[in-house]
């Protein structure tokens, strides 16, 4: 169960080769300012959470998870449940900043305390701990395997990470990790929540930014889940890789010497002489043949990077 088939790898790898272009740029740059750092790390913190919590079903808006995180706030008309859903997931993202250090490996105590965090004052009797029963999904197209088969299937697909024996570069390992850890379905609870902060453990630990799948890819990110459950991981890979571009694409526009101009599509052709139409470059982003990431419903991109894919084009013909 552990061989992982790579044929996706080759419609992927534009985007796996500038993501890592833009990795390295970033990394060239550090130290980044810290306040700048800090600034960044607080939106994106406020975002996670958000998002996160928005794919399990909280009601809390971008707006109202900002309140309860930096002010404190309980809002009126939310469940008790919900607020702490936020708090909680702030003081797991606290955690997983705290395990970033050189030479960390991913290990089972640490994603065992991440979801106690995710689940503390929320399913006290089962934060922390594996599952002793069986659970199902709904929507799902699976069975998450026999509750006694649960710990021996952690304990691979931990190893399957640090072996890597297919030689899967960090952004397909990643992925990976994340569709069999919600196959084997560890928890009773706030599986989810916990595979999102651990994925991005592994990403983070590499130099990446955290990939934050938005609330509005809800829908498509069951649906790459259950291809993936067939074998088929291209839409999850898409999907991560989206996730990142943007991370990325966040911290490279606040260094000082940027001059990326990204714009929503639909502004970008009105005002830009341009060969392709609105359809056809939202189509190029949505399938990561261009430089492009996704804001709420929107997609934006760059001139250059239209510019990039035409003569990229020509040069194949």
């Amino acid at each position: 169960m552990w061989d992982v088939g790579v044929t996706y790898r080759k419609k992927l790898q534009t985007s796996f080769d500038r993501l890592f272009e833009k990795k390295a740029l970033l990394q060239k740059a550090r130290p980044l300012p810290a306040v700048a750092l800090r600034k960044m790390r607080e939106v994106l913190a406020i975002e996670w959470t958000y998002n996160s919590n928005s794919i399990e079903g909280n009601t809390l808006s971008l707006r109202e998870t900002q309140m309860v995180l930096q002010e404190g706030i309980t809002i009126k008309g939310k469940s008790l449940r919900e607020h702490f859903e936020a708090k909680n997931h702030e003081k797991a993202l606290e955690h997983l900043y705290h395990l970033l250090k050189p030479g960390y490996e991913l290990n089972a105590r640490d994603i065992l305390k991440l979801h106690e965090l995710v689940l503390r004052s929320i399913e006290d009797d089962y934060a922390g701990r594996l599952r002793n029963a069986g659970v199902r999904i709904a929507g799902a197209n699976f069975v998450p395997p026999n509750a006694q088969n649960v710990s021996g299937l952690f304990d691979d697909l931990i190893n399957f990470v640090h072996t890597n024996k297919q030689n899967l570069n960090v952004i397909e390992l990643a992925t990976v990790f994340h569709h069999k850890f919600v196959w084997i379905h560890p928890f009773f609870d706030g599986n989810g929540r916990t595979v999102r902060l651990a994925m991005n453990l592994i990403l983070m630990q590499a130099g990446f930014p955290p990939a934050i799948i938005l609330r509005n890819d809800r829908k498509k990110y069951y649906e790459a889940l259950n291809l993936a459950n067939k074998g088929n991981y291209f839409k999850l890979c898409l999907l991560m890789c989206q996730a990142l571009e943007r991370s990325l694409n966040i911290y490279i526009q606040a260094l000082p010497d940027n001059d990326a101009n990204y714009r929503e599509i639909s502004n970008l052709v009105e005002e830009e002489q341009l060969v392709y139409g609105q359809e056809y470059i939202s189509l190029l982003a949505r399938q990561g043949k261009i430089d492009a990431y996704k804001e709420g419903r929107n997609w934006l991109t760059t001139k250059a990077a239209i510019e990039d894919y035409m003569q990229n084009r020509k040069r194949k013909r």
